[in-house]
């Protein structure tokens, strides 16, 4: 098929490559609580069997190999914000819940706003029937603590 001929691929843009990057990162996530392999094992593996072609690798990686780093310091973040024990939660709500708190404490460019509406849509994706409310809820009162200048700022806008 000549160049021509060929369907044209539509550009992805930069949100959407993050995004992917966020529902790798979940997937990845959930894999490794399921096989607990090693964080380096699992992005590998990930890499290989997955098209990343339209997602920002860079991020994905930052995402795994950050909340992998940092799993306590994040768990205690917002465990406060819990009804129950981090220990209890669905281990898809737990991985989406350490993914928006890595974003809201790590990734000051990212907009509060962002990291919360990025981690509620993957709540809808791959969550339980209102398990996006659930982590809309835990990460607003995270952010109302880490990111209360931002907020502020916001406000008076």
């Amino acid at each position: 098929m000549s160049e021509e001929q060929a369907p044209k691929r539509k550009k992805v843009s930069n949100t959407e490559k993050r995004r992917n990057a966020r529902s790798f990162t979940l997937q990845a996530l959930y894999s490794q609580e399921l096989t607990q392999n090693p964080t380096n094992e699992v992005e590998a593996h990930f890499r290989v069997d997955n098209d990343m072609s339209e997602t920002d690798v860079p991020l994905f990686s930052e995402l795994l190999q950050g909340i992998n780093t940092q799993k306590a310091d994040l768990d205690k973040a917002f465990e406060i914000y819990l009804d129950r024990r981090v220990d209890e939660l669905d281990p898809i709500e737990l991985s989406i819940l350490r993914i928006g708190s890595f974003e809201l404490i790590n990734r000051i460019e990212v907009p509060y706003k962002v990291a919360i509406n990025e981690s509620v849509e993957l709540a809808k994706i791959f969550g339980a029937t209102d398990s996006h409310r659930y982590v809309n809820g835990v990460l607003d009162k995270l952010a109302q603590k880490v990111r209360m200048v931002e907020i502020k700022a916001n406000r008076g806008k």
